[in-house]
């Protein structure tokens, strides 16, 4: 079993400017959607996974806050650091979960399953009864059953991407 780190380290100069690739795919993939108003599927999610295998919870939460803060700018969306505070959570646990790892579907399945019910189901609920005062209950059903339907579709996706040829040639050029 590999050694449990939380990507601590010094980055280079390479990985900064691979983070903020990372990013700007995070903020180009998050506005294309595919499905209907009730049931949208963002491919944002799968280069935060990326971002957590490669460097942890620690530069993937930071990745993931500036992104989240600069897309909201873009948007021209009113900021809500709750929102903020789920998109670390978020990529926190991918970084937990991957970082250092073999990518197994017992590591996917629980990585995702943590993140569709407390940050997606859960937080994100709350953070909308907070802006838009709508009872918590009267949204978590509907919310609960998107998540039931997208996180089967997440998990296979993340897990076929962190375990593609493509991908195992990329990260071994970046880290060596």
């Amino acid at each position: 079993m590999k050694s449990l780190s939380l990507g601590f380290r010094k980055l280079r100069t390479l990985d900064v400017v691979v983070l903020g690739v990372l990013m700007a795919l995070t903020l180009i993939l998050g506005r294309f959607t595919v499905g209907t108003e009730f049931l949208r599927l963002s491919f944002g999610f799968v280069i935060t996974a990326i971002a957590g295998y490669l460097y942890g919870p620690l530069w993937t939460s930071v990745m993931a806050a500036v992104g989240d803060v600069i897309g909201t700018l873009i948007s021209g969306s009113p900021y809500f650091p709750g929102f903020t505070v789920s998109a670390i959570l978020g990529a926190a646990i991918y970084g937990f979960f991957f970082y250092n790892q073999a990518i197994s579907w017992k590591r996917v399945i629980f990585s995702q399953l943590i993140i569709a019910i407390f940050v997606n189901a859960a937080l994100n609920t709350f953070w909308l009864t907070v802006l838009y005062k709508t009872p918590f209950f009267a949204l978590l059903p509907i919310r609960t059953l998107k998540e039931a339907i997208m996180t089967p579709i997440q998990i296979a996706i993340i897990y076929f991407v962190l375990n593609s040829k493509s991908f195992t040639t990329i990260k071994n050029r970046l880290l060596n």
